[in-house]
């Protein structure tokens, strides 16, 4: 649907602020927030996967030259974007730990303006410093206003605040992430057509990517965590939410990345069945 996908490309970032919001009016603030025993591991787990990791690999492509190839810098934003609003629902049905999940996702987003802002100092995006610092202050703003907007929405209606209603607030979710995904893949049917060579490439690129952090996250976890919490950080290691980053980068910057954006929606869907091959590793 190729008309669709190109008239919901202007909306992703409204869509974006809307499930980070309904994330938020799901669970409350208390149910996000790490328990006082699972703080620290928790944030080690959002600082290695949110910036120590990225990094790391900015550091490789810079030292083998490719710092400024697309791919590489999708590669290191996608490693640097905090998890999915979706990771908990995911986590359900991969049979992990959702409050592990939920916590991981609220941690990693609270905080995705500081981990991302030493990851957006190495990478040629920005110009100068006051532009780097626009950039993650739009970070934060998406974040705040979300969060905000929730808060206020369950002050206001305390019917949201009740169980019965989660399952309303699952299919809100659920219908926005559909609306948000054909978005973002608006650059795909295009580039069929025109260079399906470089679809290809991109893809396999972006699932190797994409399993490299999945599978990466439950070899370094499997033996520290119980197996529950180690799968929620598989999952959140894996899928990120990569189209965060289109409230911060420049429209011209971002274009052309779109095509890997839309390419790693694929293998995210695939958690579930990944997850359960692990649990029998």
């Amino acid at each position: 649907m190729p008309t669709l996908a190109r008239a919901m490309a202007p909306a992703i970032v409204p869509f974006i602020v809307v499930m980070l919001c309904l994330a938020a009016l799901r669970e409350g603030p208390v149910a996000a927030l790490p328990r006082r025993a699972a703080l620290p591991r928790t944030v080690l787990a959002v600082a290695l996967l949110q910036c120590g990791l990225p990094l790391v690999a900015a550091g490789g492509v810079w030292a083998l030259g490719w710092i400024d190839h697309p791919l590489a810098i999708a590669a290191v934003l996608a490693m640097s974007a905090s998890p999915i609003t979706g990771s908990p629902g995911l986590a359900a049905m991969s049979g992990a730990n959702v409050g592990a999940s939920l916590r991981q996702l609220s941690l990693g987003t609270a905080l995705l303006p500081f981990t991302a802002a030493p990851v957006f100092a190495v990478l040629p995006l920005f110009s100068d410093v006051p532009a780097l610092l626009g950039a993650v202050a739009r970070l934060l703003l998406i974040v705040v206003l979300a969060s905000g907007i929730a808060h206020g929405l369950r002050r206001s209606f305390p019917i949201l605040c009740e169980a019965r209603v989660r399952p309303a607030l699952d299919g809100a979710m659920a219908l926005a992430m559909a609306l948000v995904v054909i978005g973002l893949m608006s650059a795909i049917g295009p580039a069929l057509l025109a260079s399906p060579g470089i679809v290809a490439v991109t893809l396999a690129f972006a699932g190797g990517l994409y399993l490299l952090q999945s599978i990466g996250a439950w070899i370094a976890t499997r033996h520290a965590l119980p197996v529950s919490e180690a799968h929620a950080i598989t999952i959140a290691a894996g899928n990120r939410n990569l189209a965060l980053f289109l409230t911060a980068v420049p429209e011209d910057v971002f274009a052309p990345l779109m095509i890997f954006v839309g390419c790693y929606q694929i293998p995210m869907y695939l958690t579930p069945f990944l997850v359960a091959r692990l649990r029998g590793a």
